[in-house]
Parts: structure tokens; C-alpha cells; sequence
């Protein structure tokens, strides 16, 4: 589903992602590990179409991203580390994408209503989505991604600096994704989060992917040292 060949990308004179080489199967859930600066974000930007900045090329199904941005971006949602919510009530918000799709006022009050209930949000659906707190709206940033019918979902640290009921249910709402056959791309810090969820792990460092495997054999015997040392918390 996803080919990245030789993937740079340069802020200034800062190269942030050098020669990425990866590939996404259709229905593969994808964790990608790494410190802070590693690159993580600005990978999953250019995956999702929204930023086409850079070198190398990058097919979506045979399209070819950098040529056809508007027509990639139908296909994948990006939930961000740091939402915005829009104006507006929680159901405004998660009912956003329904609407530019055109679908009619009943199917969308019905499927926003399910994706809240979901997230265990359904009682805030006419509350002010700026005025929840930090949990709450990212559990509406998740909904707003996951009510609309995609065949990616990418999350950039989805459940970073949430208590524990925050973090169970989103990673209960993504495990439902799994479920239905979805490709998921996930960023994390939380190594125990990884392994639960991810069939496949990435381990990136100073913008490059060390490593691509099997979660298992990632987390109990990577081929690369710089691997090793990341998950084992080693220095």
C-alpha cells in the first residue's frame, strides 16, 4: 500500500528524514519508535500528503504522491499529538468529515453517535469541544479520524501525557481499527503500547530507520545495536 524510496526532507539547512526507505502493507499496524527529534512527525506528514516537501518518491497504490497530494489525502487520516478543535460542539466537530462527503443528516447522527459511545464521549456530543480538557479532546480528535471510512489511520502519539482510563480507551478504539482489516501508522513512546498493539515496528534515529521487523523479534533480538540499546533502555 505504502513505498517510500529514498526519502529526504531538509528544513533550511537541516536535514530532518535522510534516505528513508519503508513499505506498508495493506492491513499492517505499524509502530515508529524513536527519541525525540528523530523525525517521527515529519515522516508521518509526508505519508499522510500533507506535506510533499521532499525528495525520493513515494507511491500510494501506485500513485505517485508528490504528482497527486489531493487525491492520497482521501484515503488517510492523521490524528496530530496536539489537536485543534474546531469551533463548535464535540458532534460538529467529529461530524466534519461526514459532512464534506456529503452524507445525509441521518446517517451522520447516527455514525458520529456510535464513534462517541465508542470513545466514551457520547454524553459531551453538544458540549463546547474547546472547553474539555486534555483527554477529552483527544479522545474527539480520535473520533473525528475514525468516523470517516479511510484505508489508513495514522496517529502521532495518540495517548502521550494521558492518565490511564484516557489511554485504555483509545487503545481500545484502536484496537477496533485493527479489527476491521485497517492499515494503522503509529508513533509512541510508551514501548508497552507498541508491542501490544503494532504487528510490525520501525526504530528511528537523527532522521534515518535503523531497523524494520516483527514487533516481537524488534523487542527481543534486533539485528542492530542502536535497536538494542532503545528498547532494553540501555545507553
Amino acid at each position: 500500500m505504502i513505498l517510500l524510496n529514498l526519502i529526504s526532507r531538509t528544513f533550511g539547512d537541516r536535514q530532518i528524514l535522510k534516505n528513508i526507505n519503508l513499505k506498508v502493507n495493506n492491513g499492517e499496524v505499524l509502530a515508529i519508535l524513536g527519541y525525540s527529534g528523530a523525525g517521527k512527525t515529519t515522516l508521518l506528514k509526508i505519508i499522510s500528503a500533507l506535506d510533499t516537501n521532499f525528495t525520493g518518491e513515494y507511491l500510494f497504490n501506485g500513485i505517485n504522491v508528490k504528482k497527486n497530494p489531493e487525491k492520497v489525502r482521501k484515503h488517510i487520516t492523521m490524528v496530530f499529538q496536539n489537536p485543534t478543535m474546531f469551533r463548535g460542539t464535540v458532534f460538529e466537530n467529529v461530524a466534519y468529515g461526514l459532512k464534506v462527503r456529503g452524507y445525509n443528516k441521518e446517517y451522520i447522527r447516527d455514525r458520529v453517535s456510535e464513534i462517541l459511545e465508542l470513545l466514551g464521549i457520547l454524553e459531551f456530543m453538544d458540549k463546547n469541544a474547546k472547553k474539555l480538557s486534555g483527554g477529552e479532546k483527544q479522545r474527539v480528535a480520535v473520533a473525528r479520524a475514525l468516523v470517516v471510512d479511510v484505508d489508513v489511520y495514522i496517529f502521532d502519539e495518540p495517548t502521550s501525557n494521558l492518565d490511564i482510563e484516557n489511554i485504555k480507551i483509545i487503545e481500545g478504539a484502536l484496537e477496533n481499527i485493527k479489527k476491521m482489516g485497517k492499515t494503522v501508522i503509529i508513533t509512541t513512546h510508551n514501548l508497552f503500547q507498541a508491542r501490544r498493539l503494532a504487528s510490525t515496528v520501525a526504530y528511528m534515529e537523527k532522521g534515518e530507520i535503523v531497523e524494520v521487523g516483527k514487533t516481537e523479534k524488534i523487542f527481543k533480538t534486533p539485528r542492530d545495536e542502536r535497536t538494542y540499546k532503545f528498547v532494553n533502555g540501555t545507553f
